[in-house]
């Protein structure tokens, strides 16, 4: 490895830490939002009886997890304290506000990060670099925002360049790319040797894809180009219900049979005064679709006929995918507004809130007693899933906007660079870092 991209090596600890955070000048409007934690067994969220999992092929790692994009870990725990292993330096340059992509583990034990400088990074456990495999890498791309899939032996990633990738896992030559549209910012979702990718085009239009994951030839697509307008939500695929549905900047969910892939619907959100994109992924769970609006609302829509179950509204826009929990019957997704909420999943109403200092774009993870979710501020945070109280916080000098994620007992993630500082004429270090956070001794 070059001096340039050698992981370096930091043992700060972040210790266990039963504090609240203010929010350093939010409107009074966040503040009455984010209302107040509670401490006491009455304000806790109540335990439900299940051992649901979500739908997670054998041998497949993928962005949240299941085909539902739950992000649901039950066997994984979140230590009380972390120490610093090891950080990726310049994953990430740009400072596009999409939230980044976020690791995934690969077959033998090792991980790859996708980064905005269009290369694909595998690294060993102890941050070694095995390969590094370019997608578009020119002065103007952006590179890969979605999280890889990781199957048969390959990993599946889409870039900004429009092409869908599918690199050997162990050695980074790619076996094979199709170019599907102008650009691809959502995370691919494999399901019995197919992928199925939400593209974009730059008039602004769009479509959905199903891709064979073998040779990369299109199987289906969409006849009438949907989603229509710039597709950079991440789809979701719901078996019980036979629903794929994604989201879309035209402020619409669409809905498909599957496997049928039968267009069955489409559902508005509310817009008013505000735009109402889509952005974010989306998470299905027990019959209904839950995704964020930039209209400030969180949804759950009926998977069957794409009527409004519930909505939740926020102090700001919504780019953050939910995670499901359904041990807790619970929804947790971040806002603008800096809060992350954790809502009833079949009422809508809010259990608790925890805030941040800054937007919270990237999606929650939630692992046996505690939810992980970075945010604009710099922090990776830990919570107490059932109460919302903070166990510990980790500062960066980028924004995360990545999923963090647990492989192998460790804490992978990755920053946004920081923004240019106006003071140094716009100038700043673009060095945003993957890392890897371990339990402290």
């Amino acid at each position: 490895m070059t001096d340039d991209s050698h992981p370096a090596r930091d043992h700060r600890t972040y210790g266990r830490r039963r504090v609240l955070r203010t929010v350093g000048g939010a409107t009074a409007a966040t503040i009455a939002l984010a209302g107040c934690l509670g401490d006491g067994e009455d304000d806790l969220i109540p335990e439900t009886e299940t051992d649901r999992e979500g739908t997670v092929p054998d041998g497949v790692a993928q962005f949240r997890r299941s085909l539902e994009r739950w992000g649901y870990y039950p066997d994984a725990s979140v230590p009380d304290a972390v120490e610093q292993d090891w950080r990726l330096d310049r994953l990430n340059t740009g400072t596009h506000t999409a939230a980044k992509a976020s690791a995934a583990p690969l077959p033998d034990g090792g991980v790859v990060f996708p980064g905005d400088t269009g290369y694909l990074v595998a690294l060993d456990a102890d941050g070694e670099e095995r390969w590094r495999t370019g997608t578009d890498t020119g002065p103007d791309a952006r590179g890969i925002h979605g999280t890889p899939a990781v199957a048969d032996g390959r990993v599946y990633a889409g870039a900004y360049d429009g092409v869908l990738y599918a690199v050997d896992a162990e050695t980074g030559d790619v076996d094979w790319e199709t170019k599907l549209g102008g650009s691809i910012g959502s995370s691919p979702l494999y399901h019995d040797g197919r992928l199925v990718m939400a593209v974009e085009y730059p008039d602004p239009e769009g479509s959905t894809f199903v891709v064979n994951a073998e040779d990369g030839e299109v199987v289906w697509e969409d006849p009438e180009g949907r989603p229509t307008d710039h597709p950079h939500s991440t789809p979701a695929v719901d078996l019980e219900a036979g629903r794929l549905v994604c989201g879309s900047n035209d402020g619409i969910l669409y809905g498909w049979s599957y496997p049928g892939l039968e267009f069955e619907w489409s559902f508005e959100t509310e817009s008013n005064d505000n735009d109402g994109e889509i952005k974010g992924p989306i998470a299905t769970y027990d019959g209904g679709a839950y995704f964020g609006s930039w209209d400030h609302h969180v949804y759950r829509v009926n998977l069957e006929d794409g009527s409004e179950d519930w909505s939740f509204e926020t102090g700001s826009l919504v780019m953050s995918g939910p995670a499901i929990d359904p041990t807790l019957d619970t929804v947790f997704v971040g806002s603008h507004d800096g809060n992350l909420y954790a809502l009833d999943a079949s009422s809508g109403d809010r259990h608790w809130s925890f805030p941040t200092d800054r937007p919270i774009t990237g999606c929650p993870t939630v692992y046996d007693d505690r939810v992980l979710v970075g945010s604009k501020d710099g922090g990776l945070y830990a919570l107490e899933k059932r109460s919302g109280d903070l166990v510990w916080e980790v500062d960066n000098d980028g924004v995360v906007t990545s999923t963090p994620r647990i492989i192998d007992g460790a804490i992978y993630y990755a920053e946004r660079a920081p923004n240019p500082d106006p003071e140094d004429g716009g100038e700043t270090d673009t060095d945003g870092g993957g890392y890897k956070l371990v339990a402290a001794e």
